[in-house]
């Protein structure tokens, strides 16, 4: 089953325009619309992987939300462990 095919008019600034028409040049592409469908099936994956990292994320909240409270938190002894932790890590870098 054949996709229909909808012309789209696209602005890109020279550079874009000399690069897509240096790799049809190259070989690499038959044409500059070829360029563009594959970047546009790259960005649709990585669209469809984002909206499944947010769907994840917010399943985690939910089960941390379900998973009751985490009780008082002694927000001074946080930052003591935090600021801790943070030395160690720096002078293992050093």
């Amino acid at each position: 089953m054949a996709s229909k095919v909808e012309k789209l008019s696209v602005a890109l600034t020279g550079e874009q325009v000399s690069s897509l028409k240096a790799a049809v040049d190259a070989g690499e592409y038959a044409t500059t619309s070829e360029i563009v469908r594959e970047a546009v099936r790259d960005w649709q994956l990585k669209r469809e992987l984002r909206q499944d990292e947010i769907k994840r994320l917010r399943q985690l909240w939910d089960e941390g939300v379900a998973s009751g409270s985490a009780g008082v938190l002694d927000m001074k002894a946080l930052r003591k462990e935090a600021r801790a932790r943070l030395a160690r890590k720096s002078s293992k870098k050093a």
